[in-house]
């Protein structure tokens, strides 16, 4: 709608994770440097947690992307399943034939003997699991059952949980305590701050061809952060609004009255100012 008026080639703020917009911002950049330098030291379990909205799943596909040359991978999006269909997943992403199959034992027997392929190989197997706090309690220790298929000198398969902090409540379980000891790095995914939304924007914006002036005035700025709280999600959300806002009325910089428009228009936000405070 609006590409062309601001000189765009596509949508900038698309709630799609597309890892062409990709911000390293400092939370963001160092979770994946944690997760590259863990992976490649064969860490067997490590955890990346955090608040709705704040880019998991697309840092989830961008570790993928960079794995993909150097390992083998398999990746699971939806993990409520049963241990049983957990092992059936895991076993389809990593190509096992299971034709020869009839039950759970059977099926992690075929999955070992394709892992111990892979070790052979040189190349590590990483199984990346998505909003991992989905994930029932019996499943959960499939997985850790799962990690126990190694030779004496190698891991065989490395697991990635990405979850909400729910996931970290449910891991300090008393049933859970084994899988949780496992877990050898664990990184906390934080908001972005006034400085880090400011680039965001901007990178986002250069990304889908802008490459004017900044096109969010201050004032504007400042109201998207405190009403985002920095989540990404919702600072998409914010400027895509504030930018139609903007459209609408022909202005060419989205200033305090559009980005205030895009706030009273979306309930997810925090109301700024001294009446959104008290409330």
């Amino acid at each position: 709608m609006y590409e062309a008026h601001f000189g765009l080639q596509e949508a900038p703020f698309a709630l799609t994770p597309n890892t062409r917009y990709f911000l390293r911002a400092p939370s963001h950049g160092d979770a994946l440097e944690l997760l590259l330098v863990a992976l490649k030291e064969r860490e067997g379990f490590i955890k990346i947690s955090g608040e709705v909205g704040t880019g998991k799943t697309l840092l989830c596909r961008l570790l993928l992307n960079e794995l993909e040359p150097i390992a083998h991978t398999a990746y699971i999006p939806n993990p409520h399943l049963t241990p049983d269909t957990l092992y059936e997943a895991v076993a389809e992403e990593l190509g096992v034939e299971l034709s020869g199959c009839t039950n759970a034992h059977q099926v992690l027997k075929a999955i070992n003997e394709k892992l111990i392929a892979h070790a052979m190989e040189q190349k590590p197997v990483v199984l990346v699991i998505d909003e991992a706090q989905a994930m029932p309690e019996e499943t959960i220790e499939a997985l850790r059952l799962l990690t126990n298929l190694e030779t004496e000198s190698v891991r065989l398969l490395q697991v990635v949980l990405f979850g909400q902090p729910e996931l970290d409540v449910l891991l300090q379980k008393q049933s859970l305590r084994q899988l949780n000891q496992r877990i050898t790095f664990h990184y906390r995914l934080a908001p972005l701050d006034r400085h880090s939304v400011a680039q965001y924007l901007r990178h986002r914006l250069a990304q889908a061809g802008y490459n004017g002036a900044d096109l969010f005035a201050p004032g504007a700025l400042r109201l998207i952060t405190r009403a985002s709280g920095g989540i990404p999600r919702l600072v998409n959300i914010l400027a895509h609004k504030s930018m139609l806002a903007a459209w609408g009325r022909g202005d060419r910089l989205i200033e305090r009255g559009h980005a205030m428009q895009a706030i009273r228009d979306t309930e997810s936000v925090r109301l700024p100012g001294l009446i959104g405070r008290w409330l």
